[in-house]
């Protein structure tokens, strides 16, 4: 007795093969063509670049405006000299400073603007200048707040107590001193400020301070 396939009528064997719908290449489904090692052609009409930007141009581009000026850094121009005075006018500026760099630029500065600067270490060289003006008060008095030989914390309520009001005292120190600042304020001064802002603003506090009681100054 002979058994033939036990295959269900209308369906094929194991060893069947099925047909596959071809791409419109002729290929594999999607148009591809050729084997797994062929790599896959991506549509880029025009040959448009697609890869990430590069952004090292913005370094380049911030430089160029550093150059022309257009960045968001502006340098202040110096205020106009005061009208010369003369030479036996009393200073009305006094500054407690051992600090070279900064003595050297103050002097500079008070040469340009034409105000007198005076340099002191105690009170008493202050009130002693006061008593040969006439008692004419200074307009500001500076301390550098790490002059630790003129003891400002100690000399500023001294001279807070005589000069009273009419005088304005600023003093300056490392930003990140805030202790030292807080210090400072309860002592009497008028504004403490750090030192970068100390010296960015040095010409105009020296026009302002410098110029005499009958220049109107603003």
């Amino acid at each position: 007795m002979t058994f033939g396939p036990k295959h269900p009528s209308g369906q094929g064997g194991k060893g069947k093969r099925r047909r596959g719908r071809r791409g419109p290449g002729g290929g594999r489904p999607g148009g591809h063509q050729g084997g797994k090692g062929q790599p896959k052609q991506h549509n880029n009409p025009g040959g448009v670049f697609t890869h990430p930007m590069d952004h090292s141009y913005r370094a380049a581009l911030q430089g160029n405006n550093a150059q022309r000026g257009t960045g968001t850094q502006y340098l202040q121009p110096d205020p106009e000299p005061l009208p010369q005075q003369h030479e036996n006018a009393a200073p009305r500026i006094f500054v407690f400073i051992d600090d070279l760099f900064f003595m050297a630029k103050i002097q500079e500065t008070s040469r340009k603007l034409n105000v007198k600067v005076e340099f002191v270490k105690t009170e008493k060289d202050i009130l002693e200048r006061m008593a040969q003006n006439g008692n004419g008060k200074p307009s500001l008095i500076i301390f550098d707040l790490n002059n630790l030989g003129a003891k400002p914390l100690a000399t500023i309520p001294r001279l807070k107590k005589e000069l009273k009001k009419g005088t304005t005292i600023i003093g300056f120190l490392s930003h990140v001193q805030g202790d030292l600042k807080v210090k400072a304020m309860e002592a009497g001064c008028d504004m403490v400020i750090p030192r970068s802002a100390f010296s960015q603003n040095l010409p105009s506090l020296l026009r302002r301070h410098g110029a005499p009681d009958e220049l109107d100054v603003q």
